[in-house]
C-alpha cells in the first residue's frame, strides 16, 4: 500500500486519518447527545472531560488531516460534473464542521471558566474570557453544528453505499484500500 496519494487511490495515511476521524467523531456525536441528558453527577464530569479531552484530540487529527490532505493530491473522481460538484461540497462542509465543532466546544469550555486540558499532558489557553452569554450562545451553535454534521455524515455514508451498490463503482473502494 502507498504511503501517498495517488490520481487513482487514497494512501494509507489519508485513509488512517479518514477513518480515525470518522470513528471518532461519532464517538464524540453520540457521548455528546448522551452526556447532555445525564443528571448532574461525577459521571457527567467526566463524561464532559472525555467529551473535551477528545473533541481536542479530533481538532489536531483534523489539522493534520488538512495539511496532508493539502500537500497530497487528490484522486481523480470520474464523475458527472454535478456529482463532482455534490463530492466537493460535502467535503468542504465536513471540513466546515470538523474545524467549528471542536473550536466551538473549546468557545464553551473557556466561556465557562473551565480549563481544556489534553489528557493531563498540558492545557490549551482559553480563547474567551469566562462569560455565561457567550457560554449559553455558543452551547447553542455547537449543538446545531452537531446536528449538521449527523446530516453530512449521513449523506456522505449514503452517497458513498450509492456508488459501491447502485453504480458499482470503485469511489468507496479507494478509501477502504
Amino acid at each position: 500500500m502507498r504511503i501517498k496519494n495517488s490520481e487513482t487511490h487514497f494512501g494509507i495515511v489519508a485513509i488512517f486519518l479518514h477513518w480515525i476521524i470518522a470513528i471518532l467523531l461519532i464517538a464524540l456525536l453520540i457521548l455528546g447527545l448522551y452526556m447532555v441528558r445525564v443528571p448532574i453527577s461525577l459521571e457527567k464530569l467526566k463524561l464532559y472531560g472525555w467529551h473535551k479531552e477528545y473533541g481536542m484530540l479530533a481538532l489536531l487529527l483534523i489539522i493534520a488531516r488538512s495539511i496532508w490532505r493539502i500537500s497530497n493530491v487528490i484522486p481523480l473522481l470520474s464523475l458527472p460534473w454535478w456529482e463532482k460538484l455534490a463530492a466537493r461540497s460535502v467535503h468542504y462542509t465536513f471540513y466546515g464542521f470538523m474545524f467549528a465543532m471542536p473550536i466551538t466546544g473549546w468557545i464553551i469550555t473557556s466561556a465557562s471558566g473551565l480549563p481544556v486540558s489534553f489528557f493531563g499532558w498540558f492545557v490549551f489557553p482559553d480563547l474567551v474570557s469566562p462569560n455565561p452569554d457567550t457560554m449559553s450562545l455558543f452551547q447553542q451553535i455547537h449543538k446545531w453544528l452537531g446536528y449538521g454534521l449527523i446530516m453530512t455524515i449521513f449523506l456522505h455514508t449514503a452517497a458513498a453505499l450509492k456508488h459501491h451498490f447502485i453504480n458499482k463503482d470503485d469511489i468507496l473502494k479507494r478509501m477502504l484500500s
